[in-house]
Order: structure tokens, then sequence, then C-alpha cells
């Protein structure tokens, strides 16, 4: 029974989207505890600080090594592989697995012998005891590429499959991994059982992924060649989509490495405010676009470019139906939601108060990481690995100049200092150089998401008939325009009960934040659904009809 729950087949996006977006919230609640447990039990300061920079690079050798070529190269060179032969196919990533993982392995292994070089250039503002035990951890956390190396691939390849389920219950467990480290480990062997904890969920993740693999058919073939062609056409499709990625990267590691140079605790509170914005776009942004990828593959595959702009254009309405209120309610409920999430333990008023600074700014940034993520997989699908990585590589050039000349306003700029203290209610609190970062961090994610916009307006839609284009971009603006009055209905209420619930109920015990976050939450939720189906929101229509009419009557 659970190797038939595990292999069960999605046919159609809507519904695999929705199987990704469940899991994607199931973890992020998973994500919200982890995050709660760290902060409860370290505070934001140095040791926080050590866990996250130890993160850095290890996420960047898995970036640029394996998770460009899933989305880049293996699910379109499968699928192609695919058509002609399913044989050929299952040799095809048979090699490829094998090829990759040596290399991952060898790079890692290299690494570990370099570490302690790597944490001086990647948090030169660490040294002594601090710097050493970053050491340790970075050369722990090594193992983790090489294991989610191989668990991301394979997720590749169910995803051609449309077994979407174990792919979507994987992240699950590697946040279970993280937080049985925290509870378990640590305790028994200090900052370094966080490490173990994240190798543990590295396991959990590819563990629960191989049963489906198995039976779609794969069988393990010792090979080894690397001249293979499809290898080699993997190679060239996956380098400038990996170079996108690896400039991603190092734009949290250059974050990373001026974050270490201000006050203890800037690289925690940028991590914990940024990964509360993330969950928002892990839920809708990937979730949606990587239920559509293998079809708009496919529809590129088969020189359908109508099929293909019209993919592009009912999930780009998609997204910024869902992500608009979204980051919206964030951004109104932002105070509630880092006192429910942070505000325990040794995490204390001043840091609940700069995370909150941080995450208002990061929220206003959602709607562009979205449309990044989605506009990505679009130029990818195309077989356009290209554009998405110059733009990456301008764009992060740009974050980091622009970093450090806020950082040096904010120190040096007495009225830039006040101007930003009294903007986001930081009175009191010293470390508000990272307030420069996350302000950068959000001028830079916009100007990549009008790049990307306009390439692709560029490179696709200006190549259309014109009848075509004039539709999309219609479709977009007529739905934009209906999403914004309802997300304005939404924010007038939310307010409005945000401030009610505010004057009749205490806000100094946990529970008075819980209930005013979730009543002002629920009916800002409200009032948006029920504006966009008042305004016939095609979005509005498409979920009724893909989701709850699927349960409601799924025999017919």
């Amino acid at each position: 029974m659970p190797a038939r729950f595990l292999n069960s087949q999605t046919k159609s996006i809507s519904s695999a989207s929705l199987i990704l977006a469940i899991s994607y919230l199931l973890s992020a609640f998973l994500g919200l505890l982890r995050d709660r447990l760290l902060a409860g039990t370290f505070g934001a300061g140095s040791e926080l600080d050590v866990y996250y920079t130890a993160f850095t690079v290890p996420d960047f050798i898995a970036l640029i090594l394996i998770f460009g070529a899933i989305s880049a190269a293996v699910i379109p060179m499968f699928s192609a592989e695919l058509i002609k032969s399913k044989e050929g196919a299952w040799q095809y990533f048979s090699t490829l697995f094998n090829v990759f993982l040596g290399f991952l392995i060898v790079i890692c292994l290299i690494m570990i012998i370099f570490t302690p070089a790597i944490i001086s250039l990647t948090a030169p503002g660490f040294s002594g005891h601090k710097k050493e035990l970053a050491v340790l951890l970075m050369r722990i956390m090594f193992l983790s590429p090489i294991i989610l190396g191989a668990s991301n691939m394979i997720s590749g390849i169910l995803q051609v499959f449309h077994r979407f389920l174990a792919t979507a219950l994987a992240p699950l467990l590697y946040n279970l991994g993280i937080i049985i480290g925290i509870i378990f480990f640590v305790p028994r062997f200090g900052l370094q059982g966080l490490a173990w904890g994240v190798v543990l969920g590295g396991v959990m993740h590819l563990a629960i992924q191989l049963p489906p693999l198995f039976f779609s058919g794969f069988k393990y073939k010792p090979s080894f060649n690397y001249k293979n062609p499809g290898v080699i056409k993997t190679i060239k499709l996956m380098a400038p989509r990996s170079l996108g990625l690896g400039a991603g990267q190092l734009n949290t590691i250059a974050t990373t490495a001026i974050a270490s140079t201000l006050m203890a605790g800037s690289i925690a509170v940028f991590n914990l405010a940024n990964n509360l914005s993330s969950i928002l776009v892990n839920a809708v942004a990937v979730s949606v676009s990587t239920a559509s990828f293998p079809a708009m593959s496919m529809a590129f595959l088969k020189d359908d470019r109508g099929n293909f702009l019209r993919k592009f254009s009912g999930i780009f309405r998609q997204i910024i139906f869902l992500i608009i209120p979204l980051s919206l309610l964030l951004l109104i409920l932002r105070a509630q939601i880092v006192r429910v999430v942070l505000g325990a333990g040794k995490f204390s008023w001043a840091d609940t108060k700069l995370t909150t600074a941080c995450l208002g700014i990061l929220a206003l940034n959602l709607i562009a990481q979205a449309l990044i993520l989605f506009l990505s997989k679009t130029f990818y699908a195309a077989h356009n690995t290209k554009i998405p990585a110059i733009i990456s590589g301008l764009t992060v050039a740009f974050n980091i100049i622009l970093s450090l000349l806020l950082v040096w306003l904010v120190k040096f700029s007495p009225s830039f200092n006040i101007f930003l203290q009294d903007l986001l209610r930081l009175g009191g609190v010293a470390n508000i150089g990272v307030i420069a970062l996350s302000l950068a961090y959000t001028i830079t994610a916009v100007l990549e998401c009008f790049l990307l916009l306009y390439m692709f307006y560029k490179k696709f839609l200006i190549k259309t008939p014109v009848l075509a284009e004039s539709e999309i971009v219609r479709e977009v603006y007529d739905s934009l325009y209906k999403i914004l009055i309802a997300s304005l209905a939404m924010v007038v209420l939310t307010f409005i009960v945000r401030q009610l619930l505010g004057s009749v109920i205490s806000l100094q015990t946990f529970w008075g934040i819980f209930f005013q976050l979730v009543v002002s939450g629920v009916v800002g939720v409200a009032t948006y659904a029920f504006s966009a189906h008042l305004l016939k929101s095609p979005e509005s229509k498409a979920i009724v009809d893909s989701f709850l009419r699927k349960f409601l009557y799924p025999t017919k």
C-alpha cells in the first residue's frame, strides 16, 4: 500500500500543482517550526551566524553542479530520449547519474580540505573559535550536496513520469531531519548536531524517492562514459543555467560575507527573515512552475508555439493571482508573524524588531522573486539557458555594489541612519546594517524581474502574430486589473480588523498575537477570494474548477 501510494501518477498540471503546493505548505510549516526552534535555542547571535554561513558554499556546489542540470537539461533531455526509446532514456540517465555523482564526490572532498580558506573568504569577519566552529560545520555539510545531488536528479526523472507525490514529500523529510538534529543532536553534540541534522534530512530526502524511481523502470548500470553524446549535450545545456544559479548563490555568499563584518546576529536576522518570506514563493511559484515545466518543455519540443505561449499566459496569471495578495498580507501582518514564529526563548525584542523590519522590506520583492523563478524556467523549457544566466550574473554584481553602498550609508550617514530607524520603527536598535542588505536584495530582485520580462517579450511575444501577442497581453492586463482591485479591498479590511483586535485583546501574550494574526489573515484571504469572485476573475474560476470540483465531484 505505501509503495502504491508513492508510485501514484498525476496527470494534470493543476493536480500536480496542488500536490506540490500542499507539500510546500507542510514543508513550510516544518520550516517555521525549525526556525522557531533555532531562534528559541540560540537567539539571533553568533551561533546562528556560524550555522547559516556553513550552509553557503555546500549550497553553492549543489546548485551549480546538480540543481542546474535538473531543470535546464535533465528533464528536457530525458523527455527527448523517452520519445525515442525508454531503454535509451534509462541508459542516458544511468550514465549521467554516475558521471555527475562521481564528479560531485571529488569536488566535495577537495572543498573539505580547503574549508579553512573558504571560511576566510566567505566570512572575513569571523575569527578564533567562531571561525573554527564554522569550518567544522561546513565540512560536515559538504556531505549534503552529494546526497541531495543524487536525490534531486531523481526528482527530475519522477516529474517526467508525473510521480509528483514522492518528490513532494521529500522536502518535508528534509526539514524533519533538521528538526531531529535540533531536538536530539544539539543537546548531545552541540552546534555540530545541526550539521548532522542537515545530513540526516538529505538521506531521508533521497530514501523516499528510490522506490518510485525503480517502479518507473530504472535499473542501475555502472556506466561512466563521460563521452556519451547525451551527457555532453546535458553539460552544454546546463552550463549557462549553472552559471546563472551560481551567480544567484554568489549573491547569498556575498551578502553573508558583508553581514559577517557587521554586528553579531546580522547573518541570522537576514536568513530568518528571508526564510519567512521565501515560504510564500516556494508554496506558489515553485510548485506551479515545477508542475508546469515538463508540459511546457514538451510543447516546445513539439514546436507548438501557440500551446507554449498559452501555457505561459495561464501560469503567469495564476502566479500573480496568488502571490500579490500573499505578499501584501505578509507586509501588513509581518510583526505578528515574526512574534508568533520566532518570538521564543533567547530571541530578544531587539531581534524581533530587526527581523520584522527586514521581513517588511523582503515582502516587497516576493512578486519579483516568484516571477524570476517562473520566467527562468520558461527560458529553460525553450532550451535557452543563456539569457537567465547573463541577467543573473549582471544583477549579482549590481547587488554587491548596492549592498556595499547602502551599508556604507548606514554607517557613515547619520541622516540616512535616522531615516531608516524612523521609517521602520527601529528606535533603540543598534544593529541596523542588515537593513541595508535587505533593501539591496529587494531592489535587485525587482530589476532582475523586469529584465527577464523584457527579454521574454523580445524573444517570444514579439515574434508571434500581432493578434496572438495582443491577446496574451490583454489577458494579463485584464487579470492584473481585477487582482489589484481585489487586493486593495483585502488590504483595507485586513488593516481595520488588525487594528480593532489590537485594541480589544492583550498583545503581550503568544495567544493574543496568534489570535490577531489568524483572524486578520482569514478575513484578508476571505475578502480577496470573495472580491475576485465578484469581479469574475478567470484565475479564481480556474482554481475552483481545477481543485474544488475535482474533490467535490470526482466522478465527473
